[in-house]
């Protein structure tokens, strides 16, 4: 199967679900979106897609979160976990991919999409509370940890037009070989993957954090 976009979902600001600041986790197909490097977290223009809402900056958009991606395939396979219907963008993701393995990509690797955009993966979704009361899910963030395939933040490194069906061809991959669902077991505290993040120079963002990681391990 051809990897390609299946759907671009973008976020109108909703009232804060249960405490906290408005949001835009709920995001809904469009036929299109104009994509570019939204700046820094504090500051800059939140999403990287244009139109897209982020109600707390503090903790998601900027450059290293610009486009939050997802495959269907994962969807579908929370849908047979839960016994509910998923949409695309439920997850509050902004590519719903197929035919794309999303966690399984290198960070660092570029994904050439469409005509004219080229993304970069970044690094991992970590959930957060908003995510775990719009599941509704009793245990969510636990569940959702454990198995591991979280979806992937995507810097912009060449601006343009995003619409449903373009193709996702993803270049060489760097070989260092740290992937989305690595990378996110080292921020989830796993000690192991922390080490190898940061012996590969990736996630340079999340670096305190991560030697925070590996030291407690080291300390135990």
């Amino acid at each position: 199967m051809t990897a390609q976009v299946l759907s671009v979902n973008v976020g109108a600001p909703s009232p804060p679900l249960g405490k906290g600041t408005w949001t835009g986790i709920g995001k809904q197909p469009v036929a299109q979106a104009t994509v570019r490097a939204p700046g820094p977290k504090d500051g800059g223009l939140g999403s990287g897609l244009v139109g897209d809402f982020i109600g707390d900056r503090a903790s998601h958009g900027g450059d290293h979160q610009a486009v939050y991606a997802v495959a269907r395939e994962e969807l579908d396979f929370w849908q047979t976990q839960l016994g509910q219907d998923l949409p695309n963008g439920w997850f509050g993701e902004n590519l719903t991919t197929l035919g794309l393995d999303v966690d399984a990509a290198i960070l660092g690797q570029e994904w050439a999409i469409g005509e004219d955009v080229v993304l970069r993966v970044d690094g991992p979704r970590v959930p957060c509370v908003t995510f775990a009361t719009r599941m509704g899910v009793p245990g969510w963030l636990k569940s959702f940890t454990a198995h591991e395939r979280p979806g992937a933040y995507l810097s912009v490194v060449r601006p343009g037009t995003i619409r449903p069906g373009d193709v996702v061809v993803a270049a060489a991959a760097p070989a260092h070989g740290i992937d989305v669902s690595t990378a996110f077991r080292a921020w989830m505290g796993n000690a192991q993957a922390a080490r190898n993040a940061l012996a590969a120079g990736v996630m340079a963002t999340e670096k305190d954090h991560l030697e925070r990681v590996a030291a407690r391990a080291s300390s135990a």
